[in-house]
């Protein structure tokens, strides 16, 4: 077998494939695969059942208020679990009481008693566990891979996510058609025991974990704490872009999911499977751009402003779309510009966050990236009510291709000037210093 050598290291070397080098990041990939397909399905039975309960889109706005404003409450605080409690103990809590939730709704939509607050109230627990959960499962990537493996590592987390973002809404869709929503939301349930079985089967001895911090005893300490990652976000711009950029178009642009159902029916006039085809042609466009990151051997900054810009005129465009097949082909090169934007995003605040730091720095960018959805949904879900779903998808997009341009110019006279130092620092360092610029974990700042 020795003359196979060769080519198995060649396959290690691709960046896509580093991140399974490791055996715990093997486990966590065969989970997250099996729960991602049943997440997404639950999406897009939960939303195609409150649109049959109430046919008010406003309402699919309310639900998904209700499932995301427990991160932007409790979000900061769930990154101060992530960085004093073992990660790997938080995610077996977090990835069961998203099991049972989802058992939950089962039961109530097969017995033929679910109604709009049922699902309301079950969608405001799933939050209240995201908040712990998020933090806790975005900066768990490191620790399973290391920091050399990362950034691929995130890409292909968001690859394997969007890959069941194709599948997901694709079975859904003929699911609901064939035996109802209930089927979805107990495929759903089951799929967590994947997740939950490779965390158990995981050695931790080989999880790279950074000592936890100190638990703070006093409403001080705890004020204090959260403010060491606020405080670094603030004081490093290119985090600080990348926080806000991807809050703006979270709030306004990336809540077109909450939308799609009702320009699904009442706008392209098609049903629960073509509403299903739609969401996968986003995951579709959004696994291409999950990939081809995962393929680069470092992350290109541009990326987050281009990504941001592709995403608003695409949806601009879907807005004004009544063509099936124009909507689907929009669809997917908005999933594409999504995960350009936010997979970059996070990989870049990822690398330049201390370790010590990293956990409550992530949730500071997933309380504003995923929190900003209650906001969002409440008004595009308005803006639909009243003036229709196609104005309220052509806003959010305007919104979101606005404040990419401006996070463009910025990021283009960011790249100079990190430039201009690297060239005022190069000619001083010894031979043989490390090729990572800025060094991780630290801001690049001018010299004086």
């Amino acid at each position: 077998m020795t003359f196979l050598a060769p080519a198995i290291a060649g396959l290690r070397a691709n960046p896509v494939l580093r991140p399974f080098k490791h055996r715990n990041y093997r486990l966590w990939f065969v989970g997250q695969s099996i729960s991602g397909i049943g997440t997404w399905m639950q999406m897009v039975a939960q939303s195609w059942l409150v649109l049959s309960l109430t046919g008010d889109p406003f309402m699919m706005g309310v639900v998904a208020a209700a499932q995301y404003s427990p991160v932007l409450v409790f979000g900061l605080f769930g990154g101060l679990v992530a960085d004093g409690l073992p990660k790997r103990r938080v995610l077996l809590t977090t990835q069961s009481i998203f099991g049972a939730l989802a058992l939950v709704l089962w039961a109530l939509s097969a017995s033929g008693t679910v109604q709009v607050w049922h699902v309301v109230l079950v969608a405001f627990g799933f939050g209240l566990a995201n908040s712990m959960d998020m933090p806790t499962r975005n900066s768990f990537s490191v620790e399973m891979v290391g920091r050399e493996d990362v950034a691929n590592a995130v890409a292909m987390n968001s690859a394997l996510f969007n890959a069941a973002r194709i599948v997901g809404p694709a079975v859904a869709g003929l699911t609901i058609g064939l035996f109802g929503v209930s089927i979805a939301f107990l495929l759903n349930g089951i799929s967590y025991l994947a997740v939950i079985g490779g965390l158990f089967l995981m050695r931790q001895q080989e999880l790279k974990s950074p000592p936890t911090i100190a638990r703070p005893e006093s409403v001080r300490a705890v004020v204090a704490s959260l403010g060491e990652g606020l405080g670094y976000v603030r004081r490093t711009p290119l985090v600080l872009v990348c926080v806000v950029l991807v809050g703006t178009v979270a709030t306004f642009g990336m809540n077109f999911t909450v939308l799609i159902p009702a320009l699904a029916r009442d706008v392209l006039g098609t049903d629960a499977a073509g509403y299903g085809f739609l969401m996968s042609a986003s995951g579709l466009g959004a696994l291409i751009a999950a990939l081809r990151i995962a393929s680069q051997k470092r992350s290109r900054l541009m990326l987050i402003g281009v990504g941001g810009l592709i995403l608003g005129s695409m949806e601009v465009l879907l807005g004004f779309s009544r063509i099936y097949p124009l909507s689907w082909l929009a669809m997917l090169i908005i999933g594409f510009g999504s995960v350009s934007m936010t997979a970059t995003s996070n990989a870049t605040v990822q690398l330049r966050v201390p370790d010590q730091l990293r956990g409550r720095v992530m949730s500071v960018y997933m309380t504003i990236f995923v929190g900003s959805t209650p906001i969002g949904s409440l008004i595009v879900g308005a803006i639909a009510s009243r003036l229709g779903t196609d104005i309220a998808v052509s806003f959010g997009g305007a919104v979101s291709a606005a404040a990419a341009i401006y996070a463009t110019f910025w990021l283009r006279r960011h790249l100079a000037e990190e430039q201009r130092i690297r060239e005022a620092i190069e000619p001083a360092q010894p031979h043989g210093a490390p090729e990572t610029w800025p060094p991780d974990g630290q801001p690049l700042t001018s010299p004086g």
